[in-house]
């Protein structure tokens, strides 16, 4: 990596960005400082330096001519940048997403208002699901004019592209040896079912997990980082009902008080828990937290023999 392509990308986020597309985007990041000029000449930015976050981005600190500050992503797939703006324009008047600012297509790069704050996961703290179900709910309800929601792609792709991913991290990592293969098996099917439904179809963000969620003080809850598609809106509540539990019945309550906030049916929210579940587990066992009450309730939800409701 040359010394200019660093100042934005250390050699963790490299990694991050190989794992996800491949070692051929060593080209685009050698391409990069030059993009980035370009996109601050001809947008009028100030270059302040990289942003703590980026998995499937690069992700720089700015300043417009007028002094405000935001983010410049940049990724080395376009549709992304494209997809994320889409959306973020879509509930730009819920005030619970970063304004967009620019957007540029063929560079795959989108320039954003910066929300000031931490996100949960980094305060860990598990926020009152009824505060996490408010900002669900008005992102669902705003208004989108039919011909944006048929420019997103369905939930079905995404709910592919989500275990694909973590068969992969199964297979490649410690969760190999205590999380079944039908387990994951089972969770996908249950996921697949449910995404080919009819049932409160709305623009979902597809990624919300209390990373991509800041807590910006007197704003409130504000998303970040939307994966958009079409479907059911439950699926955007699953990460809160799993996140840092501490048992299956935790994970009810919570369900219960999301799925009240979000007006959406409790069983059916329950099943997309159900389903994802598995992922969860592999993720917290390739962090070595196998034996936790969190991996625990997890495994007992993704088996499901002993779940009732």
């Amino acid at each position: 990596m040359n010394h200019v392509t660093a100042q934005f990308v250390d050699g963790r986020q490299r990694r991050r960005l190989e794992r996800r597309f491949g070692s051929h985007v060593g080209e685009w990041l050698a391409e990069l400082p030059g993009i980035v000029e370009k996109l601050a000449a001809e947008w009028r930015l100030t270059v302040e330096g990289p942003a703590p976050r980026g998995r499937t981005s690069v992700v720089i600190h700015v300043r417009g001519a007028d002094g405000a500050a935001g983010v410049l992503k940049l990724s080395p797939d376009s549709g992304l940048a494209v997809s994320e703006a889409r959306l973020l324009r879509m509930w730009g008047d819920s005030g619970r997403v970063p304004r967009v600012w620019g957007l540029d297509a063929d560079r795959g790069a989108v320039l954003m208002e910066r929300v000031d704050g931490i996100t949960v996961a980094d305060s860990g703290t598990v926020p009152r699901m009824e505060t996490v179900g408010a900002l669900i709910a008005q992102l669902h309800a705003t208004a989108v004019p039919r011909a944006e929601l048929d420019e997103l792609r369905p939930l079905t792709s995404r709910v592919q592209f989500v275990f694909d991913l973590w068969n992969r991290e199964r297979a490649d990592g410690p969760a190999a040896e205590v999380v079944p293969v039908s387990a994951m098996h089972q969770g996908f099917c249950r996921a697949r079912d449910l995404a080919n439904g009819n049932v409160d179809v709305v623009p979902v963000h597809g990624d919300l997990h209390p990373g991509n969620v800041i807590d910006g003080g007197g704003r409130g809850l504000v998303a970040l980082d939307p994966r958009a598609c079409l479907g059911d809106g439950a699926v955007d509540a699953v990460d809160w009902a799993l996140w840092r539990t501490t048992g299956v019945a935790e994970v009810e309550r919570r369900v219960g008080v999301l799925s009240e906030a979000m007006g959406v049916d409790a069983d059916r929210l329950f099943e997309w828990v159900r389903a994802f579940a598995p992922c969860r587990a592999v993720a917290e066992a390739n962090r070595g937290h196998v034996g936790t009450e969190e991996f625990d309730a997890l495994m007992e939800l993704a088996e499901g023999a002993a779940v009732t409701r």
